[in-house]
């Protein structure tokens, strides 16, 4: 009798599963596995190891930048500037790296490679700093203050280069600036440092969101910044802090691409803040804020970076690969809203169960 029930009590279980609800949950792994055969059976070479370590390096660049995102996006805001910083960030590396020239000494001084990376990090920093400013103290919408920074920085970098390009940035010895390519061209127990450096920065803010509380103030402030207000969460610390780590992530972003390209270009991370943001909504966060996660920005990252790859692995032509990103882009965004209407589907339901179960209370009556 104990064995039918607890039988019975399983099958009831199983049937209140919906496979639909689960399919868009797990979209983003679905689609990275679905990506995973096609291009496998297209290509010979998808799957080889060393096709396998390039492609993931790259994808280490989009992560790194969407981790950043995606505190911004969970604040409820967005950074359309973080293309731009990692030009920024290149620029001035690349020019400390060939030489600092201070006018007002008349020298030119070559300052080690640590004290470059510092410095370039450091600026990245200021961009993100400055729009928490616009943001937080002036009441300047997101999007206008981050478009505006966008110009700017870029603006920045053009006018720091004159327009050109800081080419061998690799260092002398005499020089005593050596060492700034092993940061994108280097390995470390045969594995790029470029990975390594987006497990770090995966780590660092998996455990920031999920066990400080400051990961509890950014959930908070975007699901309800009122809300959040009223219960003691300082909400402009958040929203300024939000947007000085996406500033350090584009920076971080911008030294790996450089060292590896072994030159640093004004141009540099054009169009790059579009897949940040593709990468964090494909990872299933909400573009209202509140709602995402590290584990999903990483599997976005991977599935725009597996696409763009696999693509031109194929021989897909340039033209039909950004068309092809954009509907992905899309329909991220559709199967999310859609996600969202079941799930408001299922707690109204669920609220009208419990009303109905509820047994009405009636008043005592006096003896």
């Amino acid at each position: 009798m104990t064995i039918t029930q607890n039988n019975g009590a399983r099958r009831g279980r199983l049937q209140n599963i919906d496979i639909g609800s689960v399919l868009l949950e797990g979209r983003a792994f679905i689609a990275l596995i679905v990506l995973i055969i096609i291009f496998a059976l297209l290509s010979d070479s998808f799957l080889s190891l060393g096709n396998l370590v390039t492609m993931t390096k790259h994808v280490a660049y989009n992560a790194i930048l969407a981790l950043g995102m995606l505190f911004v996006i969970l604040k409820g805001g967005i950074d359309l500037s973080v293309g731009s910083t990692v030009g920024l960030a290149g620029v001035v590396a690349g020019t400390m790296l060939q030489g600092w020239q201070l006018t007002l000494f008349d020298i030119v001084v070559y300052p080690q490679v640590w004290f470059v990376v510092v410095i370039a990090l450091a600026v990245g920093t200021l961009v993100g700093f400055i729009n928490g400013i616009l943001v937080t103290k002036f009441n300047v919408a997101p999007f206008i203050a981050t478009l505006g920074m966008l110009y700017v920085a870029r603006g920045a970098a053009m006018l720091i280069s004159n327009g050109t390009t800081y080419p061998k940035l690799g260092g002398t010895e005499e020089l005593g600036n050596q060492g700034f390519l092993l940061i994108g061209s280097g390995r470390i127990l045969g594995i790029p440092t470029a990975i390594w450096i987006m497990a770090v920065f995966a780590v660092i803010a998996s455990f920031a969101l999920r066990k400080t509380p400051f990961g509890r103030w950014v959930y908070a402030t975007g699901g309800n910044e009122r809300a959040a207000e009223l219960s003691g969460v300082p909400v402009r610390k958040v929203k300024m802090w939000v947007y000085v780590i996406s500033g350090l992530c584009a920076a971080t972003t911008g030294l790996i691409i450089s060292s590896e390209l072994t030159s640093a270009a004004p141009q540099l991370g054009e169009t790059f803040e579009l897949n940040a943001i593709a990468a964090v909504v494909i990872g299933g966060a909400a573009l209202t804020g509140g709602r995402g996660n590290v584990r999903g920005v990483l599997i976005g990252a991977f599935v725009i970076g597996f696409l763009s790859d696999g693509l031109v692995l194929v021989g897909v032509s340039t033209f039909w690969q950004i068309a092809i990103k954009g509907a992905v882009i899309i329909l991220a965004v559709m199967l999310d809203q859609a996600q969202q209407r079941i799930t408001r589907s299922k707690n109204a339901a669920l609220a009208a169960a419990n009303k109905q179960s509820t047994p009405p209370q009636t008043a005592p009556t006096s003896a």
